[in-house]
């Protein structure tokens, strides 16, 4: 069985995935919504500077994770700490398996409404009907979902090479050059300029808040990737002889490049076209799939050339779903394969699984927002996880064996150790004490059913925590005897 012998052709090829798994919905919905909420030009300072104390360290462990053992998280932090330890990978891969089941339903969505918007449906109509409607009075959510799953899976069936690496070198241009194109119409509009500043020029004194700072690394954890097992996958396919460090560092940068075309283009367009403070509060305040398929296409109505831009905008926004959602696909499908199946074999049966296990998300919006809230959180524990394999291995041996290979052009410092064993376990405590303190300080804050509730996610996280112990040495048996066989 030759399932690990996959290699990305060239470094290019890796780049392009890593910028495409990173650049997502995240990137153009959430960015934008979150930096409004927290001050725009003070929020961007914290944000840059979590993307070297959170984001840098991680990614560049998860490439080292997958590069040196070939496989999947779920198997790789098990070849690297011992079988013993291997249920955080198997969390680590289940966790993002359980966000790729309704990633596919956002997919779905910005599918749906690149349609739509194609064909003129959503001139004249009201943005919060047509909204309603589609989510709550018709089956098309689950068709749309279908349709995303089976784009993916048709990709990676192709295998790394000729699917992974051949779509990324065509969706990550077109995303680009579609972020820069909306960014530029949106500041050549009569009132951008405000949008600008807002979005650039900080308040310092607001840096005081402890809550910006919080919500920049909430964001930089959740759009980079970092921690999330996606990169552990990619380094698995890094080719012999070839580095990953600068790959790694750039892929980051261009991530946060994409967040920042995104939020010219969507803050100077609702700056430019609200007709008041309120109307512009009102946008910039609501939730991801408000902002993005109830106010934007109510923007767009309003300008001139509305009609082109706007599936140009749902056209830029599907190119970043399905760039990260073949990298999360592939990464439950990996998990499969480590177990000794053929891609041949493994992808209809991902495509399948997560098929039914998208279904409730796609039609009940209060389960997919439980869904994105519960593994958010959970998120976080994936990258201490990543962290603690690199401390258990030994921080020094790790940076040194993996880190500083004749093949990297750049060579990672003592730094990488200090991020890895003192500062992220830091932010880790930071970040969940102050989700889960703002989610137990409602009422009903414990309630293991609630939508948003701190007891909704002991209660998932701790299951799942429960069964990866119960069933890793049944998984570690059967990757060792797949690995066995290559």
């Amino acid at each position: 069985m030759h399932h690990t012998t996959e290699r990305f052709t060239s470094r290019w090829g890796v780049l392009l995935a890593t910028i495409g798994m990173a650049v997502g919905t995240g990137n153009i919905w959430r960015f934008p919504r979150i930096a409004a909420q927290n001050g725009g030009g003070e929020f961007l300072i914290p944000w840059v500077i979590f993307l070297f104390l959170w984001a840098i360290p991680l990614v560049l462990a998860e490439f080292a994770l997958g590069k040196s053992s070939r496989r999947g998280p779920a198997a790789a932090i098990g070849v690297a700490t011992g079988g013993r330890h291997n249920w955080m990978g198997l969390f680590i891969g289940l966790v993002t398996t359980f966000i790729t089941f309704y990633y596919t339903v956002v997919t779905g969505w910005c599918l749906k409404y690149l349609v739509s918007s194609s064909l003129g449906d959503l001139s004249g109509a009201d943005p919060q009907a047509f909204w309603d409607n589609f989510t709550t009075q018709s089956s098309q959510p689950m068709l749309f979902h279908g349709l995303a799953l089976v784009i993916a899976s048709f990709i990676i069936f192709r295998g790394v090479a000729g699917g992974i690496e051949r779509v990324n070198r065509y969706l990550i241009p077109t995303l680009f050059v579609l972020l820069a194109v909306a960014a530029l119409r949106a500041v050549t509009l009569p009132g951008a300029a405000e949008g600008l500043r807002f979005l650039f020029v900080p308040d310092l004194g607001n840096l005081a808040d402890y809550r910006i700072w919080l919500a920049a690394l909430t964001q930089t954890a959740w759009s980079t990737g970092a921690g999330w097992g996606l990169i552990t996958v990619l380094g698995a396919y890094v080719a012999e002889g070839q580095g990953f460090v600068k790959t790694g560092i750039t892929a980051v940068f261009a991530n946060n490049f994409a967040s920042l075309l995104a939020g010219i283009a969507v803050i100077c367009t609702v700056f430019a076209l609200s007709t008041s403070t309120a109307a512009t509060e009102a946008a910039l305040g609501s939730s991801n799939e408000g902002l993005t398929f109830i106010w934007l296409p109510q923007l767009f109505g309003d300008m001139p050339g509305g009609s082109v831009l706007l599936p140009l905008f749902f056209l830029t926004l599907c190119c970043a779903a399905i760039s990260s959602l073949i990298t999360q696909l592939e990464l439950v499908n990996r998990m499969v394969m480590d177990l000794g199946v053929e891609r041949r074999r493994s992808v209809p049966m991902v495509a399948a699984v997560a098929f039914v296990m998208g279904l409730p998300s796609a039609y009940a919006l209060g389960f997919f927002r439980n869904q994105d809230w519960a593994w958010g959180v959970a998120l976080m524990v994936s990258g201490l996880f990543v962290a603690i394999t690199v401390i258990r291995r030994g921080a020094r041996r790790f940076r040194e064996e993996h880190l500083l290979g004749p093949e990297e052009e750049w060579k990672v410092g003592a730094w990488f150790e200090r991020l890895i064993t003192w500062l992220i376990p830091v932010e880790f405590v930071a970040l969940v004490a102050w989700w889960m303190w703002q989610a137990a300080s409602v009422e009903g804050g414990w309630d293991p059913f609630g939508e948003f509730t701190a007891g909704t996610v002991v209660f998932q996280v701790g299951l799942l925590i429960l069964l990866c112990l119960a069933i890793n040495r049944f998984v570690w048996k059967r990757a060792s005897a797949a690995s066995k066989s290559d």
